[in-house]
């Protein structure tokens, strides 16, 4: 399943460079026994599989230790539904920092214990469950790769997006001028850079209040918001 996606387009012309690297375990190389059995029945009874402890986490300490020997400083990503809701704001500590390692979650989950003893930060990337957390992990990879240095055309495609300063991203419209009937706003061909950008900034304010009100109330103090 890996790099997907991330093997085409910008993200794929970066990882052809070098510009980012991905190195891809299966876990069940990890594993002991004549089946390399991963997963085991819950502690408890129940439905489903889940992932052990002990094989996980031989696997993470296969890559949690750098070239020189010293322990990996790479913070450390649970794929979970129960996780620390995915933002803007921290894929950009994750693009500034020294990469990753991505844990893809499979069936019931995995063991708490190792959750516990290799101090794995759970994140989900939205309030629904996938099959597993490889898409997941794609997901947050495609978000961290843009912002690195050298992948994106502009470093203004990075700044003025959806979730950068707060806000949802103001429309955007492009040539013919007229299409089925529906025009171009006259202020975005106007020549007037000043009352295009207060017009992009009213935009994404308007939208952000009506589709994102918790973004919303997140920026704007009670007493300042529209009734």
């Amino acid at each position: 399943m890996f790099p997907g996606p991330l093997g085409t387009a910008l993200a794929g012309r970066a990882l052809a460079r070098g510009t980012w690297t991905l190195d891809s375990v299966d876990i069940r190389d990890f594993a002991e026994g004549r089946h390399r059995s991963v997963d085991d029945t819950p502690a408890g009874g129940g439905p489903g599989m889940v992932l052990r402890a002990d094989v996980v986490a031989r696997a993470i300490d296969a890559v949690s230790v750098g070239p020189d020997g010293a322990a990996d400083r790479r913070p450390r990503l649970l794929m979970s539904p129960r996780g620390r809701p995915l933002t803007q704001g921290w894929v950009r500590e994750l693009a500034a920092g020294p990469g990753v390692i991505l844990l893809c979650g499979r069936f019931e989950g995995v063991d708490e214990r190792v959750v516990e003893g290799r101090e794995l930060i759970e994140v989900s990337i939205g309030d629904y469950v996938l099959s597993g957390g490889e898409i997941a992990a794609l997901a947050i990879l495609d978000a961290v790769v843009r912002l690195l240095d050298g992948v994106m055309g502009k470093a203004e495609s990075g700044s003025e997006e959806s979730f950068e300063a707060g806000l949802l991203e103001y429309p955007h419209y492009t040539r013919p001028q007229v299409w089925e009937g529906r025009t171009i706003p006259e202020v975005l061909t106007s020549g007037d850079h000043g009352a295009i950008a207060r017009w992009r900034r009213g935009m994404a304010e308007a939208i952000t209040e009506a589709r994102r009100p918790d973004l919303w109330a997140a920026r704007v103090p009670p007493d300042r918001r529209r009734t």
